[in-house]
């Protein structure tokens, strides 16, 4: 067995492209090799800003012998048939071999050097290098036949055990040389083989391991700035960046002006770590230092002093641009500053942000009056949705987009509106993903919980909702920020309702220039019941890390009107402790067994959707999935289908004469189980609405055991098919279970 090793070697390769290009080099040597029949003990890549490289440890020497075999045409085929497969394979017909009536050519195959393979294999994977984005350079980037590179390519190393692998790349071939770091060694190194590779390099001031170049980023900053009695400000990200534009960090600790600390903290770490690259630090009291750490590239001979003192001049300059507009920013209250949103459109469908920011505080103020959002003033819940997007159009937040929120809810309290204002209008677009912080300040949660509606419910109206993988308008994060910020405030709402009082609102914006919150409106029929759909999928989204079955939320969900997610979530998380049990379980076979005979000899009964008070159809007429125990009385007579349907499926009438006694202990079960369902879901404990179907379970499972569902006298006939009807009716006043997995 024998090593490879390959090094691609360019100009700078953006950090960003590393990570992702080390999976594709493996990904594609493993197939090139794979198709030839090889395969790898293992394969380790590495990139560094200049070189992206493989080690192949395990090959063999040769590839063995392989029998291709091709079908054919079978036998007994038109001559013709017969005679294109043999031109294509160039056998003859008595050497072809026959198997099941059809022919196969079977051609065997040589093995081959594995030296050949790779010499085949580099320049196809180099071709075929998926880069985001690419160039091509020189005189021959004239033909658009040219290699494609991230930047020019300028060497390739090919060595298998310790001879090179002979191939060639439009003029560039492949030897044992690389180059060693850009300054500390500018020379030429010889390779001797994969194994020398590493620590031949590193000798050359290159480390390839890009997990050892976080390290010393890592240790060395932190350590940096605890030698001048700070703490860094950790960052993961920074500290990946930096590792993908050095080849031998070192880092480095320099100062600012301290007059730059006035700027908000947020704008000095912003401006430090995007345009720079740097960390900053902060002091012994928790706040920001007039420090920062950057990664220099190079062990300097002067310990540094020049590169740091070149840093602080240009780390100056972007501070002083952002002293400048934070100053100037302070001079325009965001009264002013909001008044100028009406030029800016939000869509071309929805108006302008001035609109939406009309929408939202009206919309702000109405769920603290409703008593939706408790303990909070309706006063500032409207003025800071109406001046929450006002720093979109300052100097700041046009420089940096990142600091939309955080500058308004500076300049709010700097312009003496009280905290929970300024608060509210820093926070507003919180939580932006699973995972991000949720707001729980009163007057936060409000504006917040406003925006993210009024711009789900907007674009379901105007047809825009997502489609497929495609979200332009960040629809499933506004969904995905309403579900989590109801469930951790526990606020009572309906989503149904809201949404359609949003719909409503615009209409009449658009229409009449004002508000008028009225009942359910029949013209929004279709976007609700979008909406309710699109409400479930991000409910399952979220709440799949806390271990909640997405058809636990299916079967709540689908009984309709219930959108008021904490009393949803209640009654889910009830559902799965009790359908995890052994009773539980047996009760959705009980269930499922029910509905597979009423579906087959009940006759549609209506019932009302809550939320619409329009029919829909019965639950129990979804497809059922089959237990393998099928009721034998699946033909009933039009007279017992008109008497069932008299009755909607309830047993009503006296007890046949006959009955027995498993049929009297059911119809006890369900009289007292029925009312002690219904009133524990009216009072919310869904605990108690699963312990009164609990009770259901061994009368169900005897009514099955002992009576025959499809007896001779109608009047049993129907009394039973009541009886499952009523079972089933039960279950479904706490959830549908149809829909339940099992």
């Amino acid at each position: 067995m024998t090593d490879f090793l390959l090094e691609l070697r360019s100009e700078e390769i953006p950090a960003r492209m590393q990570g992702k290009a080390k999976e594709d080099l493996a990904r594609l040597f493993t197939d090139a090799v794979g198709k030839a029949g090889l395969a790898a003990e293992s394969v380790e890549t590495f990139a560094t800003p200049r070189r992206l490289a493989l080690i192949a440890k395990g090959l063999p020497l040769a590839t063995e012998a392989v029998a291709e075999e091709t079908k054919g045409p079978k036998v007994g085929a038109p001559p013709q048939a017969m005679e294109g497969f043999l031109r294509k394979t160039g056998l003859r017909q008595d050497q072809l071999i026959e198997r099941d009536g059809v022919y196969f050519a079977v051609v065997e195959k040589a093995g081959r050097q594995t030296a050949d393979v790779l010499a085949e294999a580099i320049p196809a994977i180099v071709r075929a290098f998926p880069w985001p984005k690419s160039q091509r350079w020189g005189a021959a980037s004239a033909s658009t036949e040219s290699l494609r590179w991230v930047r020019p390519l300028q060497g390739i190393v090919a060595l298998f055990g310790d001879d090179v692998v002979p191939c060639e790349i439009d003029g560039i071939v492949s030897s044992a040389a690389t180059m060693g770091h850009r300054f500390h060694h500018s020379g030429p190194i010889t390779i001797g083989n994969a194994g020398d590779y590493i620590e031949k390099l590193r000798a050359c001031h290159v480390i390839v391991h890009f997990s050892e170049r976080c390290a010393i980023i890592r240790d060395g900053a932190k350590a940096a700035a605890e030698a001048a009695g700070l703490s860094l400000v950790e960052d993961e990200g920074l500290v990946a960046e930096n590792a993908g534009l050095t080849e031998w960090p070192v880092p480095m600790l320099g100062r600012f002006d301290p007059a730059y600390l006035e700027v908000p903290e947020e704008v000095i770490q912003l401006t430090a770590r995007v345009n720079q690259k740097y960390f900053v630090c902060h002091d012994a009291d928790g706040k920001l230092a007039n420090a920062f750490v950057c990664t220099a590239n190079i062990d300097a001979t002067d310990g540094g002093a020049a590169i740091v003192a070149g840093n602080e001049k240009v780390l100056a300059a972007r501070l002083s641009d952002a002293k400048f507009f934070w100053e100037q920013d302070l001079k325009v209250p965001l009264d002013e500053q909001a008044r100028k949103l009406s030029q800016i459109t939000f869509h071309e469908k929805l108006g302008t942000v001035a609109d939406k920011v009309e929408r939202v505080a009206k919309l702000a103020e109405w769920l603290v009056t409703q008593g939706i959002v408790k303990v909070c003033s309706a006063a500032d819940a409207k003025r800071a949705a109406e001046l929450c997007k006002a720093d979109l159009v300052t100097g700041m937040v046009g420089e940096f987009p990142e600091l939309q929120g955080i500058m308004g809810g500076y300049y709010a309290r700097a312009q003496g509106e009280s905290d929970a204002v300024a608060n509210a209008i820093r926070d507003h677009y919180k939580p932006v993903g699973q995972g991000d912080e949720v707001p729980t300040a009163p007057v936060t949660v409000a504006v917040s919980l406003a925006d993210k509606l009024d711009t789900l419910a907007l674009f379901f109206m105007e047809a825009m909702p997502p489609t497929g993988s495609k979200d332009p308008f960040a629809l499933r994060r506004a969904a995905l920020g309403i579900v989590q910020l109801i469930i951790e405030n526990r606020l009572r709402i309906s989503i149904d309702r809201h949404v359609l009082a949003l719909m409503v609102m615009k209409h009449h914006f658009d229409h009449q220039g004002r508000i008028d919150w009225i009942g359910p409106h029949p013209e929004f029929r279709d976007e609700r019941a979008s909406i309710r759909a699109f409400f479930a999928d991000r409910l399952k989204v979220q709440q799949r890390e806390a271990g909640v079955r997405h058809d636990l939320i299916d079967a709540v969900f689908s009984l309709g009107g219930e959108d008021d997610l904490v009393r949803l979530l209640a009654r889910v998380k009830a559902l799965q402790s009790y359908i995890d049990t052994a009773d539980g379980a047996n009760l959705l076979a009980a269930y499922k067994r029910a509905a597979n005979i009423l579906k087959g000899s009940t006759p549609e009964v209506p019932v009302l959707d809550k939320a619409s008070d329009a029919p829909m159809a019965d639950n129990a007429d979804q497809q059922i999935p089959q237990t393998g125990e099928e009721d034998p009385f699946v033909e009933v007579d039009q007279g017992m289908r008109a008497a069932i349907a008299a009755q909607h499926g309830r047993t009503e009438g006296t007890v046949p004469e006959g009955a027995q006694a498993a049929d009297i202990a059911l119809l006890g079960a369900l009289d007292l189980a029925e009312p002690q369902a219904e009133k524990a879901v009216e009072e919310e404990q869904f605990g108690d609405a699963m312990a009164a179907l609990a009770s259901l379970r061994e009368p169900i499972d005897r009514f099955f055991d002992e009576v025959m569902v499809n007896d001779e006298d109608p009047a049993k006939r129907a009394f039973r098919l009541g009886l499952l009807a009523r079972f089933r009716d039960a279950v479904h006043r706490v959830a549908d279970f149809s829909r339940i997995e099992g």
